[in-house]
C-alpha cells in the first residue's frame, strides 16, 4: 500500500537558501523514492514575502545589502558562505555579480498562485526552478510585470485565468514560522534552513508511514 509523505515548504524567491534547500530537499526525496518505492512525496509550496515593503520598482541590490549587513566587506563574507553552501549543494549556480536589482516578489508570488491550479506537480516545480534561476543566475528582475507574463508563456501559465483561490495582498510567515526555508514533515515534525540531504532524508524516513497526517 502506498505510503504519502505531506511536506510542505515555505519559501521567498529572493532568498538563496531557500533555493539551496530546494536542492537539496529534491535529492533528499529521490533517495526516499529509490529507496522506498511506495512513498509517495507531496510537496506544498507556501509562498512568503519576507520584505513586504520593497517598491514596486525595487532597490539597488548592492547598495540593500550594504544598508542590510553594514558594509562592503559583510556583503562579501555573505556571499562567500552563500556561494560555498551552494557549492556543496550540487546544481545551484548563483552569480551575485549579474543582479542589479533586488526585487519586489508578490507579483512573481502572484504568478505561482495563478499557476498551481494550472500546473502539474512537476510542471510547477519546473516554473519554480525557473524563477530561481531568473533571479540568482540572470539577473532578472522578478517584479517586473514584463518578465514575469514572458515566463509565465514559457511555461503555460494563463495569467488571465482565475486562480480558484484567493490571493492575499501579503503573504507572512505563518503558524510560527519565523523564517525561510521552513519544512514541515506531515504536519507534524518541523525544520528550519537549508539543512543538509541527511536530515531532510532521515525527517522524511520518520514521517513516511505516518499517512494519519498527511491528508491534503
Amino acid at each position: 500500500m502506498a505510503r504519502t509523505l505531506r511536506i510542505d515548504v515555505y519559501f521567498d524567491l529572493i532568498c538563496p537558501w531557500c533555493w539551496i534547500g530546494k536542492s537539496l530537499l529534491f535529492q533528499a526525496r529521490e533517495r526516499l523514492v529509490a529507496s522506498d518505492p511506495e512513498a509517495r512525496v507531496e510537496v506544498y509550496w507556501h509562498s512568503v514575502q519576507l520584505i513586504a515593503d520593497v517598491p514596486e520598482e525595487g532597490w539597488p541590490f548592492a547598495a540593500f545589502y550594504e544598508r542590510r549587513l553594514g558594509s562592503t566587506l559583510a556583503v562579501r563574507a555573505r556571499q562567500a558562505q552563500v556561494l560555498e553552501a551552494a557549492s556543496r549543494a550540487g546544481g545551484v549556480t548563483i552569480d551575485f555579480a549579474h543582479i542589479v536589482t533586488f526585487p519586489n516578489t508578490w507579483q512573481a508570488h502572484r504568478l505561482l498562485a495563478q499557476a498551481a491550479p494550472q500546473l502539474a506537480p512537476a510542471a510547477f516545480e519546473a516554473l519554480l526552478q525557473r524563477l530561481f534561476e531568473a533571479y540568482f543566475q540572470r539577473g532578472e528582475n522578478l517584479g517586473d510585470a514584463d518578465t514575469l507574463a514572458r515566463i509565465a508563456r514559457q511555461h503555460s501559465v494563463d495569467l488571465a485565468a482565475d486562480p480558484g483561490q484567493p490571493i492575499p495582498e501579503v503573504w507572512g510567515p505563518q503558524g510560527g514560522v519565523s523564517g525561510v526555508p521552513f519544512f514541515v514533515f506531515n504536519r507534524r515534525r518541523a525544520l528550519s534552513g537549508a539543512q543538509p540531504v541527511e536530515v531532510l532524508l532521515a525527517a522524511m524516513q520518520q514521517c513516511a508511514g505516518d499517512t494519519g497526517s498527511a491528508a491534503s
